[in-house]
């Protein structure tokens, strides 16, 4: 029987959660997510836990932050003036919002505070700080 490598391509279904259950993301009702394995191109701890594995095998995977998203950063977080954003920009906790680094990069951010003279946004990816746990089943190799 056929072993997940580093380096193969592979489709697996997954369900990813926090630990309290609430589901984050889930390819049900969606194509598998294909890519290569240990090429980076997902978060380590699920990319590492993949080599071995056969076609229909299934696994619970825990993931510490630190292998997922990382720790939150607090220089990621910046109070910017309330003026400086356009009236029409819905600011209540928790909305996400687009800015535009100096480079032109599309940088996706959340408000996570506001007062009268300030608005926080946050950089951080939304999971960073948070242990995960993904339900993985591989289903192909190639």
């Amino acid at each position: 029987m056929t072993e997940v490598k580093s380096g193969d391509k592979v489709a697996i279904h997954y369900t990813g959660t926090l630990l309290d259950g609430t589901t984050f993301d889930s390819s049900e009702g969606r194509d598998p997510l294909e890519f290569e394995v240990g090429s980076g191109q997902i978060i380590p701890g699920l990319d590492g836990a993949l080599p071995g594995m056969a076609v229909g095998e299934k696994k619970v995977v825990k993931v510490p932050s630190t292998e997922a998203y990382g720790a939150v950063n607090p220089e990621m977080r910046q109070a910017v003036p309330r003026e400086g954003i356009p009236a029409d920009i819905p600011l209540e906790i928790g909305t996400q919002l687009q800015m535009q680094t100096p480079d032109g990069q599309a940088l996706p951010v959340t408000v996570v505070d506001v007062d009268e003279a300030t608005v926080t946004l946050d950089a951080n990816h939304p999971l960073a700080g948070k242990d995960l746990q993904f339900d993985i089943e591989v289903v192909s190799i190639g």
